[in-house]
């Protein structure tokens, strides 16, 4: 009984107008918040590549000083052949990408030098902000007989 008062109700033209506007109205705005959330998960999609792309190309963690990599610092700062070096690197003593001290070997006279940024070459005394000569400090741990730069 209920399903032919529907029917009946449904043969009107105004509310067959009605409800075509009605799910016409309905179906739009399914279609328009579908299209809002595609357009937001392919932009959310592709900043997370970009975010990705960006921390794969920085590295893990601080950048280490290896011998191989101090020695070629010192024969480009000193402008020395990089195959046939005269200043050796022999140890590196503390590896700070920061501030590194290294031990070289010149002409048979080790000497404490240091690698800055992990690009700056530096020998000589060192003093920290105490007035501390650290470059004293490292050569008397090393045994290291001090000699005026």
């Amino acid at each position: 009984m209920k399903i032919r008062v529907i029917i009946k109700k449904l043969s009107n033209p105004r509310v067959r107008w009605r409800l075509k506007v009605g799910l016409s109205v309905w179906a739009a705005a399914i279609l328009l918040g579908m299209a809002f959330k595609m357009t937001y998960d392919i932009g959310h999609f592709n900043a997370q590549t970009l975010k990705k792309d960006k921390n794969a190309g920085l590295a893990i963690g601080p950048p280490t000083l290896t011998i191989e990599s101090a020695q070629r610092i010192v024969a480009g700062a000193l402008r020395e052949d990089p195959l046939n070096p005269k200043t050796v690197v022999t140890q590196v003593l503390d590896n700070n990408y920061k501030l590194s001290n290294i031990l070289i070997d010149s002409n048979g006279l080790k000497k404490i030098a240091w690698i800055i940024d992990m690009r700056l070459f530096f020998i000589g005394d060192l003093f920290n902000d105490e007035g501390y000569n650290l470059t004293e400090g490292i050569e008397q741990q090393q045994n290291i007989p001090h000699s005026e730069h």
